[in-house]
């Protein structure tokens, strides 16, 4: 490691740098330089996501973590018993899902609406466009077409250079989360689109001491030599955070259920049972599809 620059006082200088992924408290951070270096947090929590950006100082051959600078926004995931905070700083998001295995569209609107509450733009990427199933997930993602959402049909593993060539200009310029559930082609994606990825998680895991383990949490790889463009990779279809969001807001993150609420007879409205629903006339038109609103409802009582 480069030989740090000193305060006033004699001490090193504190730095700035991105942290590129992370275990536990020990997370690796990546300077404006391009080098990396392993570093702690102070205490025994750590607050600090992959995708931050982080102020440290230099402690020996390692760094410890100072603060976190501000953040554009940021994700959480969420179980049974608690909800964490797990990427920061996402330009858009990337959902892989596929023909086959079914996927589930609980998951996805979940991961739709966490991104249009940080702000963030979202694509889908619908694989194996060469399977007979293909037709039926289409179908399914019909809806998500109509309310704007860019559904990408590649065939990822079969056309791989033309799936490379639809992605790349996408990708460009941007710091993207993908993500998708087992054996929807997400890690064929990152592999086709990173060219060392493996060699990247032999280093991280190396670095942070963790070998295999390393491999199941989020992950940051830049696209290109000039750090301009990045693709993070979440193990998984996690289910996505939403408890931070009002119930009241849920409908305005939802397009297809949106759209509607302005014609609601009560401004607060829940679309469920009052009178006068402009959400409830709209699903009683085939203007709203089915599926769509029994997860609106799904969310909204858990919210």
């Amino acid at each position: 490691m480069p030989s740090s620059p000193s305060s006033a006082e004699g001490l090193p200088a504190a730095r700035e740098g991105r942290v590129v992924s992370g275990h536990g408290r020990r997370l690796l951070v990546e300077g404006e330089d391009g080098a990396r270096v392993l570093c702690h947090t102070r205490g025994k929590k750590s607050d600090a996501v992959v995708g931050d950006r982080v102020r440290w100082q230099a402690s020996g051959d390692e760094g410890v973590i100072e603060a976190i600078l501000p953040r554009a926004n940021l994700l959480y995931r969420q179980d049974e018993w608690k909800t964490k905070a797990f990427a920061a700083n996402i330009d858009q998001l990337l959902v892989v899902v596929a023909a086959e295995p079914v996927f589930s569209e609980s998951q996805l609107a979940r991961a739709l609406i966490a991104a249009a509450e940080a702000a963030i733009a979202t694509r889908i990427v619908l694989n194996k466009r060469d399977l007979p199933a293909f037709a039926a997930a289409r179908e399914r993602l019909q809806p998500y077409a109509a309310m704007g959402v860019d559904v990408l049909e590649l065939a990822l593993k079969r056309d791989g250079a033309e799936a490379h060539a639809c992605l790349a200009p996408l990708l460009a310029g941007q710091a993207t989360l993908v993500l998708g559930p087992s054996g929807a082609g997400k890690s064929t994606l990152v592999n086709l689109m990173v060219a060392d990825a493996k060699a990247q998680i032999g280093e991280i895991s190396q670095a942070l001491n963790t070998g295999r383990h390393t491999t199941t949490s989020t992950q940051w790889y830049w696209l290109d030599a000039a750090r301009t463009s990045a693709l993070i990779d979440s193990p998984g279809f996690q289910e996505f955070g939403l408890r931070h969001i009002a119930a009241d807001r849920l409908a305005a993150l939802m397009p297809d259920i949106g759209r509607h609420a302005s014609e609601c007879r009560f401004y607060n409205c829940t679309h469920r049972h009052e009178p006068g629903c402009g959400v409830l006339a709209a699903l009683g038109r085939g203007e709203i599809a089915e599926s769509r609103y029994r997860i609106y409802r799904e969310i909204f009582e858990e919210l």
